[in-house]
């Protein structure tokens, strides 16, 4: 898995008139701040994984991001916002070096059983939490027991070890970790900033300060945090066990981290422009051409591993959508390339697969069984026998409409995408009626199945092992858990090959089980891919030092430092 970028085009439109500072296409030899030239996606050096210099200590930095994650126990969300404000709090088990592959991190080292199912980690001895406690073996199971235990209604980290059988304290240092079954990509989710370790002290005697203000071993030691405003931390001047990969040794150089929810976009660019942020989290892509045209500022997109942006998700379990030629019908109709240049700014890369470009054995066989052609969509839905018209232009067969309810949650972006696949559907005679609905009820239908179709569906992961997690069928929603399979797709075949790649350990096989199941889920059509999962950044240059992240393509701050301080 090679972390790749978007080489992306100038945006469009209106952001050509917020400039401000600086002359056009400053600073554009830096390539962290291209633009123009053909698109698509590009290997991003080593440098940007691993510190190159030493920093100067000092300053606050200030970041913005656009939403609030309600709460900062990790292990029980799933909210973007977690790859990189995880890793400001917490440590891992593990972690990935810039091709994928893990290297240790809390764990030095790890022996793996014959029968791949069991997972000795040898632990680091000097590790604490900031309160104090002992980073150990029971440290470790006390974790993996948290992340599984239905009273944190995890809808992330228990899926990626559901395998997980029992655990073994071996001594005090040594911690074995026995499977179910075969699971390759255990080690890689252990890397990931939802499965990062809270310390145990607080999850056996306060777990219900974990959403709040949680304990873990990491660079950052939380102060405040107030929803829908921001948090503050400071740095452990004692922290000294960042990930060898990282190349980084003691504690982090900024002293403090102030962020602030800003969820208007126009304002974070401002912000950022006036110098009152020094990064944002979240870059709005209408302002990517004026940050890039500003000598003191740099724009960073990446495309993000994972399984891309799904504008509709279908129930096959609800007509019309039980019908495959509908689903094709539908998916297209859909004109990706005209979406992603008027909502995205031309910023998103377009994308008819389900599984992300930068992601280990992607494969592009199938990208055009599903591309924009709408008289293709015209045919297919003729054959699935919806020839007539009512007075509106909508298909109809023994005087049904062809139509669905489409939930949805309040969002500007969403709401902009959600109207452009409608316009698109009607012109196939497909009638989209958007209902947009709170986030309470939202989930509430959705975890009860009462829908015919969600919008805006997205899962980041660092593993191709997305395809099981939203495509098989023993991760539809059930009374036990919350599962992500929100298509209810049930395809034995496709079932068998994310199987066989679970449980396999040899390169070859797994790369032609993977393409077979991406070639599997195109056949099946389970939604409809919109456009690649973006992480857009933007920062100020006095900002020296930022890596990123090797699991989410997200900031990491732990080697960052402040010019002038």
């Amino acid at each position: 898995m090679r972390l790749r970028s978007l080489l992306a085009f100038a945006a469009l439109g209106g952001a050509a008139l917020l400039s401000g500072c600086g002359g056009a296409g400053a600073g554009a030899d830096d390539p962290r701040n291209r633009h123009g030239g053909p698109r698509g996606d590009y290997s991003y050096p080593a440098t940007d994984y691993a510190e190159q210099a030493l920093g100067k200590p000092g300053g606050t930095l200030r970041i913005a991001t656009a939403t609030d994650t309600a709460t900062l126990d990790v292990h029980a969300i799933s909210h973007a916002n977690v790859q990189w404000l995880g890793r400001l709090l917490f440590d891992n088990l593990v972690y990935l070096d810039d091709q994928g592959r893990v290297t240790p991190w809390l764990a030095t080292r790890w022996d793996i059983s014959s029968d791949r199912k069991t997972y000795t980690f040898h632990l680091r001895h000097n590790v604490t939490f900031s309160d104090g406690t002992r980073f150990d073996a029971a440290a470790v199971q006390a974790n993996l027991d948290h992340m599984r235990d239905p009273r944190t209604k995890s809808p992330l980290a228990a899926a990626y070890i559901a395998p997980y059988d029992h655990g073994r304290i071996v001594d005090p240092y040594t911690f074995e970790a026995t499977l179910s079954r075969p699971y390759g990509p255990f080690l890689d989710v252990l890397a990931q900033s939802w499965l990062a370790l809270i310390s145990p002290r607080q999850i056996r005697e306060a777990p219900q300060m974990i959403g709040s203000h949680p304990i873990g071993s990491g660079p950052f030691v939380l102060d405040s945090y107030v929803r829908q405003e921001g948090l503050t931390l400071h740095k452990r001047k004692d922290y000294a066990w960042a990930p060898p990969y990282i190349h980084h040794a003691g504690p982090a150089y900024i002293d403090k981290v102030r962020i602030d929810i800003v969820p208007e976009a126009l304002a974070r660019y401002s912000g950022l422009a006036s110098g009152q942020y020094d990064l944002l989290a979240d870059a709005p892509p209408q302002n990517a051409a004026a940050i890039r045209a500003d000598s003191r500022l740099i724009f960073d997109s990446r495309v993000r591993t994972g399984v891309p942006y799904r504008a509709i998700s279908f129930n096959l379990d609800r007509a019309p959508f039980g019908d495959v030629r509908v689903r094709r019908a539908l998916a297209k109709a859909v004109d990706r390339l005209g979406i992603t240049r008027s909502v995205f700014f031309d910023e998103n890369l377009p994308t008819t697969l389900f599984l992300a470009r930068t992601t280990r054995y992607f494969d592009a066989g199938a990208a055009d069984v599903l591309k924009y052609d709408p008289a293709a969509a015209n045919r297919l839905l003729d054959e699935a026998g919806w020839t007539g018209r009512d007075a509106q232009g909508f298909r109809t067969k023994g005087g049904k409409r062809l139509g669905a309810e489409l939930l949805t949650q309040e969002s500007a972006t969403l709401g902009a995408i959600n109207v452009a696949v409608q316009n698109d559907l009607k012109k196939v005679g497909f009638a989209l009626t958007i209902v947009q609905l709170p986030i309470p009820q939202l989930t509430e239908r959705r975890n009860a199945g009462d829908y015919a179709a969600l919008a805006g569906g997205v899962w980041h992961t660092n593993t191709p092992d997305a395809l099981y997690i939203l495509n098989h069928s023993g991760e539809i929603t059930s009374p036990r858990r919350i599962g992500q399979n929100v298509s209810h797709l049930r395809d034995a075949t496709l079932d068998g090959l994310l199987e066989r790649a679970r449980e396999s350990g040899d390169d070859g096989e797994l790369k032609r089980l993977y393409a077979e199941a991406q070639r599997r889920i195109v056949d099946q059509v389970p939604g409809i891919p919109l456009d690649e999962n973006h992480t857009n950044t933007a920062y100020n240059r006095r900002l020296k030092g930022l890596l990123f992240d090797t699991s989410h393509n997200t900031p990491l701050v732990t080697a960052a430092w402040l010019e002038g301080q």
